[in-house]
């Protein structure tokens, strides 16, 4: 015991601290398996899947959209319209993607500032939220002049997160956040979140703009552990 006791006592400091050489690297090369709660868990992103429009009329997300995560993420980059000031949009389904027809109601806000400096706003939008409606639902604004502009350097990009679709017992919960620039060049941010209002299974999911195609922009599908 007495080597074993000196060794020890050669590896910590005065002050209680460990020394460097108490350490050796090598024996993680023997470690199988790292023990249960040793880690934090939680938080990690996967990428299960993109998809890049190209003059696309809608863009879905029929697999992968299951038990296997509680949260999914899509992230939208530089989402470009055919059409001048149509709005982005979605709605989900609960046969795979037969029907995009879901029961949701929502709410929405938007800011804006123009190039010029000379108008502002924070204002709740009432023409882009639902209520117990299965339309299509708003991520942007879509009227005339509050949509996304089509100059060739205007576009939109943010995400949307979707708590726990696959439950069988709640509503299915969204929030989401877009920037964009508009086609009276103002820079627009807009909130939105509400619930599917169904207790089935979310397993599908359809974007398109509320006019025209979605002529450029990738769409990525993450689920967050």
């Amino acid at each position: 015991m007495g080597t074993i006791t000196r060794t020890f006592a050669n590896n910590i400091t005065t002050s209680g601290v460990f020394k460097p050489t108490a350490f050796n690297n090598a024996s993680f090369d023997n470690v199988t398996a790292v023990p249960s709660g040793a880690l934090p868990a939680g938080g990690s992103m996967v990428l299960l899947s993109t998809q890049t429009a190209s003059g696309s009329s809608s863009i879905s997300f029929t697999t992968g959209i299951d038990s296997t995560y509680k949260e999914y993420m899509f992230i939208f980059n530089n989402i470009h319209p055919a059409t001048d000031s149509a709005g982005l949009q979605f709605n989900f389904s609960t046969d795979g993607g037969s029907n995009y027809n879901v029961t949701k109601t929502s709410t929405h806000f938007r800011t804006y500032h123009d190039e010029a400096d000379a108008g502002t706003t924070l204002a709740y939008t009432d023409w882009n939220d639902l209520a117990q409606s299965t339309s299509y639902q708003n991520l942007t604004g879509a009227l005339y002049g509050e949509g996304v502009g089509n100059d060739n350097d205007q576009s939109t990009s943010g995400y949307l997160h979707i708590f726990e679709p696959s439950s069988t017992t709640f509503v299915k919960h969204f929030i989401a956040n877009f920037q964009y620039a508009n086609p009276n060049d103002y820079t627009e941010n807009s909130y939105t979140a509400g619930y599917g209002n169904t207790t089935s299974a979310i397993n599908a999911i359809d974007f398109k703009m509320s006019s025209g195609n979605i002529d450029d922009g990738t769409i990525q599908m993450f689920g967050i552990l």
